[in-house]
């Protein structure tokens, strides 16, 4: 048995027929405006935190570098692929639209507002535009899907909520309002973004795999997924909530040998050959390892930035290259083939990685700026290639004529 297709790349969903474009393209699908946002943003933002770090500038941000840092890159960067990617699969789940035009344009503009804001602004402007988005982007969401009578997709909306939630707490945190340290508030951020990562990549990753593989057949377990994903929330709850010992380590080891196992299951060694399917069993391969530095660092034998980074920069960070380029291939009418210049940014995603992550558990503490100018260099690089491929196809109608 295997997986159902996921409708995620289809040119005419369901219901809508092939429609004739109509008003500006960037505001016509929610990739469009969030993809290229998020792309600028992750170019800019951590060459400006390593600069800030290492002494270089001193930016006027609204809150300490390492806090505006860890925050902005889950509710600046992660969070507008994640609303581009939902407001684009939405309409492919349901048949029905999602917000475009004006309104779609809105939601850009109010996510962009909120990252300017912590320059410019006062902190509480700063923290009231910033958490908007979120909040707006679920209800739309859960309506959309409310109408169609897809229940199935409903957590997603949900989870949208409790990264709000989290995201408000961040900064009840940082005004001193609750008696909560503000990376723990983060972290839980962290936590929930890889819970829809875990889902979502369960459901295309194999879809994919099999799609690009003819007479490919991968054995299904769905017995063991919700245990999987339930083991999951539950180590990264100890993790946030348990003080280090024992019982919070076993459950991320267990949660990380659950998570290769699934990998292993997916035939990655298929993908060989193929960059755009890749690079997602290589990014998805960082969930486990992830979650295993975590369970070390409960013993104190790692530290506990290793595992953070390891989901933050390898997981997210490689599952969001890999799936911003080929959702937009899709949603522009291009063929599901990547160019050189693709594949490069997708090896310095991982690359970066690497020398965030494992450079510093394996050398001396020498090189460890080295390392993080390095990693700097590399993903601000992976998204400027990023930027320029697609800048120009997600400002222009699609090539095959459709609106979208």
């Amino acid at each position: 048995m295997t997986p159902p297709p996921i409708p995620i790349l289809s040119a005419a969903p369901v219901g809508l027929g092939a429609q004739p474009p109509r008003g500006i393209p960037v505001l016509r699908l929610g990739f469009r405006p969030f993809y290229l946002g998020a792309a600028a943003f992750a170019a800019l933002a951590i060459p400006l935190w390593v600069a800030t770090l290492l002494g270089a500038i001193s930016a006027p941000m609204a809150m300490p570098p390492l806090l505006w840092h860890a925050h902005e890159m889950l509710y600046g960067f992660a969070a507008a692929v994640i609303v581009g990617f939902l407001l684009t699969a939405g309409k492919a789940w349901t048949g029905l639209a999602t917000p475009r035009g004006a309104t779609l344009g809105g939601l850009a503009l109010l996510w962009l507002c909120a990252r300017v804001a912590a320059f410019v602004g006062p902190y509480a402007l700063y923290a009231s535009l910033d958490l908007l988005l979120l909040p707006l982007v679920a209800g739309l969401l859960g309506a959309v899907l409310l109408r169609a009578g897809n229940r199935r997709n409903l957590p997603l909306p949900l989870i949208l909520v409790l990264l709000a939630a989290a995201n408000l707490v961040f900064h009840l945190a940082a005004l001193g309002i609750v008696a909560v340290a503000p990376l723990a508030a983060l972290h839980a951020g962290l936590a929930l973004i890889i819970m829809i990562e875990c889902v979502m990549a369960g459901r295309v990753v194999p879809a994919f795999t099999i799609s690009a593989t003819p007479g490919l057949k991968l054995r299904s377990f769905p017995r063991w997924e919700l245990p999987t994903l339930a083991l999951t929330a539950l180590a990264l709850a100890g993790w946030l909530f348990a003080p280090p010992g024992p019982l919070p380590a076993a459950a991320l080891g267990l949660a990380a040998a659950l998570h290769l196992w699934r990998l292993w299951h997916w035939q990655p060694l298929v993908s060989r050959g193929r960059p755009i399917l890749w690079v997602l069993h290589l990014a998805y391969a960082w969930i486990p390892l992830g979650l295993a530095l975590l369970a070390l660092a409960q013993f104190g034998l790692v530290s506990g930035s290793a595992g953070v980074h390891a989901l933050a920069v390898g997981a997210t960070g490689g599952l969001i290259i890999g799936m911003i380029t080929r959702t937009a291939r899709g949603h522009t009418g291009r063929p599901l083939r990547v160019s050189k210049t693709e594949v490069t940014a997708y090896a310095l995603v991982l690359a970066a990685a690497l020398l965030r992550v494992l450079v510093p558990l394996v050398a001396p503490a020498a090189v460890y700026s080295a390392s993080l100018v390095a990693a700097a260099v590399a993903w601000s690089g992976a998204f400027a290639l990023y930027l320029w491929v697609f800048a120009p196809w997600l400002t222009r109608s699609r090539i095959d004529g459709k609106d979208g």
